[in-house]
């Protein structure tokens, strides 16, 4: 089956969808985007997508493309289209095409594109053997709270990994603490229960994923700090893990050339990942 991107007003075969030449997300990165699960042909959690996206395009200053309802009729229609029962949509927002400048164009169009497609959420061998992950110096900007397509250094952090046999990247801050995964939130367990992950801040995304299972965890009586953390520590805790939209809960079970303590995935993270999954599913079905 033919896949179908929605851009700028109309449904294309995705192998010929295009934008503008001189579109700005393509020239300079100015742009935003979501990346939003699908389980059962619905979206997980939109509500909080739309939120972030909002916000971001806020502090961007690009317009609100369109309402809600209208954006949540495309989404829809994409995953109709698509037959995704089991994905991700993908959402990006420009500021629109215009004559190259630096400079924000006056009377430019929003450019909205909408793609789909059908992905599990993580491999069966990264849920039950653990993942590895790999640590690098943080070398984005100091804007990392806005959703944006300014991702060279995401992409270059996951190469990293990937030329090291790794799950994933978990870049370090200039003070020694890890701010976050290439595609993900990073988590670890301490010895007594204490599930810890980075506070939210202008260094790190607001995942929606991390939002929503320090949420659940709490509603189950665990105890979630939020506080920044080491290599060092993460790699002496007793579990480790970590989040996105994309994997929902992955165990990590090395960190660099360190064993994450017995080397298997530990209790509290299946834990989590089956009550984000609980949630998640009772989400879609409720809309």
């Amino acid at each position: 089956m033919s896949r179908i991107a929605y851009v700028n007003g109309r449904y294309v075969p995705h192998k010929v969808a295009q934008v503008h030449i001189e579109d700005r997300g393509m020239q300079f990165s100015d742009a935003a985007y979501e990346v939003i699960a699908v389980l059962g042909g619905r979206l997980v959690d939109r509500t909080l997508h739309h939120d972030r996206l909002e916000r971001s395009l806020s502090e961007l200053a690009i317009d609100r493309p369109m309402r809600r309802t209208a954006l949540d009729a495309i989404f829809d229609e994409v995953v109709r289209r698509n037959r995704v029962s089991e994905g991700i949509i993908y959402l990006q927002v420009g500021r629109g095409a215009s004559p190259r400048n630096h400079a924000f164009p006056v009377g430019a169009r929003p450019s909205v594109v909408v793609t789909a497609r059908r992905a599990a959420p993580a491999s069966a061998a990264a849920l039950t053997e653990g993942v590895k992950v790999v640590t690098m110096p943080d070398l984005r900007w100091l804007r990392r709270d806005i959703k944006s397509v300014s991702l060279l250094p995401n992409v270059l952090a996951k190469q990293t990994a990937v030329e090291a046999g790794a799950f994933e990247a978990w870049q370090v801050d200039a003070d020694g603490y890890v701010t976050e995964g290439a595609q993900s939130n990073a988590w670890i367990v301490e010895s007594d229960g204490t599930i810890v992950t980075r506070p939210e801040s202008n260094a790190i995304l607001s995942g929606i994923t991390r939002r929503r299972l320090i949420e659940v965890a709490r509603a189950e009586g665990l105890s979630v700090v939020e506080r920044a953390f080491t290599p060092t520590q993460a790699a002496a805790a007793r579990e480790a893990f970590l989040t996105s939209t994309s994997s929902f809960v992955v165990p990590v079970v090395q960190i660099d050339e360190a064993v994450v303590a017995n080397g298997r995935p530990g209790a509290i993270t299946e834990q989590l990942r089956s009550l984000y999954i609980d949630f998640a599913r009772a989400d879609v079905a409720a809309a």
